[in-house]
């Protein structure tokens, strides 16, 4: 009996990864024209002569509102100069994030017909993190200066579990979480289970768009922190249920574990060791194993009520 399991599972995996390498191979085939535009590159090297061009060209990046002569300023002040200097130095090479750029709009474009692609743009915010990224239909802007390195001089004054991703590798999955976003409907968020459904829902939504990029840099957790996750996935999932959290409407829950923060916290010795986010790695499992038995659209999936998608994933965490 046990051999049979054995050949059955084995078997499944074999037809599983099959289709996967045949959907892979007619996404490889999606011919697309993608274009970044360099506007850090534009602005560095503009003189104030040149800001008609650049407002002819780009409309959208400058306000009504203010006034050319802040525009000129901004040319000649020294922290600017610097600040476009430091991007430069990062990616005056953009060809690997292009390349990657590239792949997943093949992938948004497979999963959803009504992609098109948007006009890529590449500019620098004063390191405004919370802002590293904008996606609308038509335009991409992705803010250089809040990727250059975790350990970037000007990062000193952000916490550590932010600069951690602020980092060249994590524009992609930065880019494929906020189309995440756009795709995603949930007619309410007002449990745990809720939120943890709906950032699962974004996770898997990316291993489908960036299946090149590794869980780690999908979740934003470096390999220990993934790893922490992986082997007490058993152990966290008990606590939840243990301490009846999964339909709890309890909104300090969400802070504790959901929220990007420096740890997770369940007012244990072990806090400190554990990454921020557990309850989206929990949820990211729970959709994973809903995909796995179901066979739903991607699409459809993401439209679907967080417990009908757990209800019907019977989540097991390993033990």
């Amino acid at each position: 009996m046990r051999s049979l399991l054995t050949i059955f599972v084995i078997f499944f995996v074999f037809v599983s990864c099959k289709e996967e390498d045949e959907i892979e191979q007619k996404i490889s085939k999606i011919e697309l024209d993608v274009l970044v535009e360099r506007f850090d590159r534009a602005f560095a090297n503009a003189t104030p002569k040149d800001l008609p061009q650049l407002k002819n060209a780009f409309p959208f990046l400058f306000s009504e509102k203010v006034p050319d002569s802040v525009w000129i300023n901004r040319m000649n002040d020294t922290l600017q100069e610097q600040l476009l200097f430091e991007v430069d130095k990062t990616f005056g090479d953009f060809s690997n994030t292009e390349d990657e750029l590239f792949r997943l709009f093949q992938h948004l474009k497979y999963y959803d017909q009504m992609f098109t692609v948007p006009r890529v743009i590449t500019l620098t915010n004063d390191v405004e993190y919370r802002t590293s990224v904008i996606v609308t239909d038509t335009i991409v802007l992705i803010a250089l200066d809040n990727y250059l390195g975790s350990a970037h001089e000007f990062y000193g004054n952000i916490p550590k579990y932010k600069t951690q991703n602020m980092k060249p590798s994590q524009i992609i999955p930065d880019l494929a979480q906020t189309y995440a976003q756009k795709h995603i409907f949930q007619s309410q968020q007002k449990t745990l289970l809720d939120d943890m459904v709906y950032f699962g829902k974004q996770l898997y939504f990316m291993d489908r768009v960036i299946p090149f990029r590794s869980d780690e840099t999908k979740i934003g957790y470096t390999e220990e922190q993934l790893e922490f996750a992986k082997a007490n996935e058993d152990q966290i999932w008990t606590y939840f249920i243990e301490n009846e959290y999964l339909y709890s409407t309890d909104r300090s829950l969400p802070g504790r574990f959901i929220a990007d923060a420096p740890f997770s916290k369940f007012y244990l010795q072990l806090d400190r060791e554990s990454p921020g986010r557990l309850g989206q790695y929990i949820g990211w499992q729970i959709v994973r194993a809903y995909m796995e038995k179901n066979e739903v659209p991607l699409m459809e999936m993401l439209k679907k009520d967080a417990v009908e998608i757990f209800n019907k994933s019977n989540y097991k965490p390993p033990k």
